[in-house]
C-alpha cells in the first residue's frame, strides 16, 4: 500500500483540520479517501474544498464503499467506540479521537473487539504523545533520572471557555450529549500524559464543581488527589473559568525533580546524592550551611530545556504515525487500547465527587454507569446508556 486512504467521519473543526493537512500534502503516506457528515451543508463545503473526494451522509455506507482503508472518528464522544468497532468489523484500520469513549464499559467493548483483529491498526488521537517535550519527560522518568516518583502535581487551567462556547451547540456540556465537561473535553490529553508518564493511581479522591462559573450542568472546576499505592501522591487541578490560566507540571523523585512550565520548558534538578542518603548522612550544621546562606548549588545540578511547538505539527505527527503503522508496520506511539486508562481516571474523578468518597481504581463500572444515567435522565434530553 503506497498511501492510506483515510475516511474522515465528521467534517467539523477537527475533521476539517485533518482534511486540510492531508489535502495540502503535509501527511506522508496518506490521502483523503472519503468524507462523511450527516449535516447536508457539509457536502457543499467538501465539494468546494476537496473536489473529487467521495462524500457520504451515512458512515456505514462509507465504510462499505471500498473508498477507504482506514477511518478517523471526529464525532461526539459517545460515538467513538461504536464507530471504531464498525470500522474494524469491516477490516478497516481505526484511529479514534480522544477520549476513547465516555465510560470504561463502552471503551472495553471497543478494546476487546480490536483484540480480535490483531492485523488491523487501532490507534487513538493522543497528539501530545508526539510532543517532543513530553516525550522527553517520559524518557527522563523511564530512565530513572529523578529516581522513584514521590509526588506529582499538575495545574492545567489554561482552558478558559466563555459562556458563548457552551451555548454554540445543544449537546455541548451535557451528560447525555458530551458525557461531562472539562474532564472529557479539554483535559483528556493531560490525563493521558499523566498516567503515560507517571503510571495509574490506585485510589482517587476528587472535588468537582458542576456549573460553578458557567451555566452548565457538568464540571467546570476539578481538584483531585491521587494515591499511587506506594506512598506516592498526586494532585490534578483543571478548570475552564480561569482567564489567566496556569500550565505547570511538577514530578518529584528521590533523586531530584522535573518541572514543566507552559508546556514549553523543562527544568530538571538532579540531586548529587539521593535524598534518603542526604538525610542519613548530613548533620544539622551541614543543613544550616545550605539553607542559611550557603545555597543549594552543591546538592544538585540544573538543566533547562526549551521547546518550540509548530501549530498542527503534533496532529500531523499522529496521522503520520498511524499511516506508517499501516504501510510500514511500525509500532504505534498511542495504541488504541491505551485510551481506556484516561477514561478510567476521568470516570474515577467523576464517581468520587458524585459519591463524596475516595474511589479505588479500577472501580465498579456498573455503579459508574448507574450514576451517569441518573444525570442523563435528570437532563431529559438524551436516552440513558447501556
Amino acid at each position: 500500500m503506497a498511501d492510506v486512504r483515510l475516511g474522515i467521519i465528521g467534517l467539523g473543526a477537527e475533521g476539517g483540520m485533518y482534511a486540510n493537512f492531508i489535502a495540502e500534502g503535509k501527511v506522508q503516506n496518506m490521502v483523503i479517501g472519503a468524507i462523511c457528515d450527516n449535516d447536508p451543508a457539509k457536502k457543499q463545503v467538501a465539494e468546494e474544498k476537496y473536489p473529487g473526494v467521495p462524500f457520504y451522509d451515512n458512515y456505514i455506507d462509507m465504510l462499505e464503499s471500498g473508498d477507504v482503508d482506514a477511518v478517523v472518528t471526529t464525532v461526539p464522544h459517545y460515538l467513538h467506540p461504536e464507530m471504531g468497532i464498525e470500522a474494524l468489523k469491516r477490516n478497516l484500520h481505526a484511529l479514534v479521537e480522544k477520549p476513547a469513549g465516555v465510560y470504561t464499559k463502552q471503551v472495553k467493548e471497543l478494546n476487546d473487539f480490536a483484540a480480535t483483529k490483531p492485523k488491523l491498526k487501532f490507534a487513538i488521537f493522543f497528539n501530545q504523545r508526539t510532543n517532543p517535550l513530553y516525550k522527553k519527560v517520559k524518557e527522563l522518568i523511564d530512565n530513572g533520572e529523578i529516581g522513584n516518583i514521590r509526588s506529582t502535581n499538575w495545574i492545567i487551567t489554561t482552558w478558559w471557555r466563555p459562556q458563548g462556547y457552551y451555548n454554540q451547540s445543544e449537546w455541548r456540556a451535557t451528560w447525555g450529549g458530551e458525557g461531562g465537561g472539562v474532564l472529557v473535553n479539554q483535559a483528556p490529553h493531560q490525563i493521558d500524559l499523566l498516567q503515560w508518564i507517571c503510571g495509574m493511581p490506585k485510589k482517587v479522591y476528587a472535588k468537582l464543581n458542576f456549573g460553578y462559573q458557567r451555566d452548565i450542568v457538568v464540571e467546570d472546576d476539578v481538584t483531585a488527589v491521587f494515591d499511587y499505592g506506594n506512598g506516592a501522591t498526586g494532585v490534578f487541578v483543571t478548570k475552564t473559568h480561569d482567564v489567566v490560566g496556569t500550565d505547570r507540571l511538577e514530578i518529584h523523585g528521590d533523586k531530584g525533580k522535573i518541572v514543566v512550565d507552559d508546556s514549553k520548558k523543562i527544568t530538571i534538578k538532579r540531586l548529587n546524592k539521593p535524598e534518603n542518603e542526604m538525610s542519613a548522612t548530613m548533620s544539622m550544621q551541614d543543613v544550616m550551611s545550605i539553607f542559611m546562606g550557603g545555597g543549594q548549588g552543591d546538592i544538585f545540578t540544573e538543566e533547562v530545556i526549551e521547546f518550540e511547538s509548530v501549530w498542527g505539527g503534533q496532529h500531523i505527527a499522529v496521522l503520520e504515525d498511524f499511516a506508517s503503522a499501516i504501510v510500514n508496520g511500525t509500532p504505534l506511539l498511542a495504541p488504541g487500547s491505551d485510551g481506556i486508562n484516561g477514561v478510567r481516571l476521568a470516570n474515577a474523578m467523576h464517581l468520587s465527587s458524585w459519591l463524596g468518597k475516595e474511589i479505588d481504581v479500577p472501580f465498579d463500572e456498573d455503579l459508574f454507569l448507574e450514576e451517569l444515567n441518573k444525570r442523563i435522565a435528570e437532563e431529559g434530553k438524551y436516552p440513558v446508556r447501556k
